[in-house]
């Protein structure tokens, strides 16, 4: 990109905390969900700057292990439906609820695994 103040070369940062050579598309990639990416665009030749600021809300992996994927999917939509709930009542049973499932779920893994056919 050309500076749009004087036209000559323009360089990208991005940061914080970032080394000088990372490109914009690396940061994002590895960006983590509710992360602040600074990005500065810079002429050194006349002093023009420019500075965005961006914040990952939310990620999307279209490729991958498809179980972590599916698990990805479905903690995000547990995680809405929580948000959700205003009533602190609800989210007591509801806690309650996941930790009774939780201490359940290994006696019958365990049950499903020592079946004779």
């Amino acid at each position: 990109m050309d500076c749009p103040a004087c036209g000559g070369p323009v360089t990208l940062e991005v940061g914080p905390d970032r080394p000088p050579s990372t490109s914009l598309s690396n940061a994002v990639l590895d960006a983590a969900e509710d992360e602040r990416l600074d990005v500065v665009r810079t002429c050194w030749d006349c002093g023009w700057q420019e500075e965005h600021r961006l914040r990952v809300e939310a990620i999307d992996t279209t490729a991958g292990d498809a179980d972590a994927i599916e698990r990805a999917r479905l903690l995000e939509k547990i995680t809405d439906e929580l948000a959700a709930i205003e009533a602190l009542g609800t989210l007591e049973d509801t806690l309650t609820e996941v930790r009774r499932q939780r201490r359940l779920k290994p006696a019958v893994e365990d049950t499903n695994e020592n079946a004779t056919e």
